[in-house]
């Protein structure tokens, strides 16, 4: 399964998610997503679920859809097994970063010096996807830092400065089932290295 949106530079940005019963593609051009959001929990998750449960599952979809459209995500995803509880959500989005900053040793210290709010310091990785190289960043980082409900997220977030391209892309996936990291991480990997633009 793909996640497809057009983008001004290409046609296309492909995102492969496997296994696909366990993801929702986010329909970021929908005119209507309330509607969709409805549409989506009772094929996802069942008519014959609690009624309460497609509800809460089409206010989780239609939260997720509005963060994304706001970030002006070209392509978004959750991971999200049948049974209505969101564990991650995943996107792709284009960054505006002038020409000198596309290179990863300026990504790389311009990571480290971030402030956050984050806990600890960043996991920087460089690595080499078949879109062009990339510095990979494992964090933690507060949901609302501000107050004193906040809860912990964590996420792996790939900044590519693709071969072809000359810009920048931020694929992130994020959760706060802090259980579920190390199998998280390897799925953020996996995207990462499934992102294509055509």
């Amino acid at each position: 399964m793909s996640l497809v949106e057009t983008a001004e530079n290409w046609r296309e940005c492909l995102v492969a998610l496997t296994p696909s019963e366990n993801w929702v593609v986010l329909d970021l051009g929908r005119e209507d997503p309330e509607r969709w959001s409805q549409e989506v929990s009772e094929q996802h998750i069942g008519t014959d679920s609690p009624s309460e449960s497609r509800r809460a599952f089409a206010e989780d979809l239609l939260w997720y859809w509005g963060t994304a459209v706001r970030q002006r995500a070209m392509c978004a995803a959750l991971f999200a097994p049948p049974n209505g509880v969101v564990l991650a959500s995943y996107t792709v989005r284009e960054l505006q970063a002038p020409p000198e900053a596309l290179h990863i040793d300026v990504l790389r210290a311009e990571a480290a010096i971030s402030e956050g709010p984050f806990f600890g310091k960043p996991a920087l990785t460089e690595v080499d996807l078949p879109l062009g190289p990339a510095l990979r960043v494992h964090r933690f980082e507060p949901t609302a830092p501000e107050t004193d409900t906040s809860a912990i997220l964590e996420g792996v977030a790939h900044y590519v400065l693709p071969r072809d391209h000359p810009t920048l892309l931020e694929c992130r996936l994020l959760w706060k089932t802090l259980g579920l990291g190390e199998e998280l991480t390897r799925i953020a990997d996996e995207l990462a290295n499934s992102v294509r633009l055509l």
